[in-house]
């Protein structure tokens, strides 16, 4: 099959031609030459084209997405990585589902008001608490960090 150009894969992958120089510079994808001012792409691109959507719907930033692509052809798959985002995806997939469940209880709650359901209290504190949990790892994480500055500001200059 002949070299695409990059309005064929845009195209054929729906992939924007700004996004495809875009992934071109960051090392993701790589043109095999030029037709006139156009750069050509191997047809398989649209197969890593298709990877690179499938890992970024997964959450995996254009960074990891470029470590698994070793020189060559096939991709490096990086296992641990791989579990670690499963294990990211499903602490979010269980955040979503309390969510779904907590508005369609609000929905369907016979209760006069919200505030009077001891569903809807259990609900708003659990909020409230992930809310003030997410505070305080933030606050702690700056502390954290401003310890290390101070610590390198203060180390000996070699």
């Amino acid at each position: 099959m002949r070299d695409l150009d990059i309005s064929e894969v845009a195209q054929r992958s729906g992939v924007s031609a700004s996004a495809l120089r875009f992934y071109e510079e960051k090392g993701l994808i790589v043109s095999v030459g030029r037709r006139g001012l156009r750069r050509t792409f191997d047809p398989e691109i649209l197969d890593r084209l298709a990877l690179i959507a499938l890992a970024r719907s997964a959450g995996f930033t254009l960074e990891e997405i470029a470590g698994m692509f070793a020189p060559g052809k096939r991709p490096k798959i990086d296992r641990k990585l791989l579990n670690n985002k499963a294990e990211e995806l499903e602490r979010t997939i269980r955040k979503l589902s309390a969510m779904r469940d907590g508005l369609l209880h609000a929905a369907a709650c016979p209760a006069p008001s919200h505030f009077e359901c001891p569903t809807f209290q259990r609900l708003l504190k659990a909020a409230s608490a992930h809310v003030a949990g997410k505070r305080a790892n933030v606050k702690n994480q700056s502390k954290q960090v401003a310890r290390a500055t101070l610590r390198k500001n203060r180390a000996p200059k070699s």
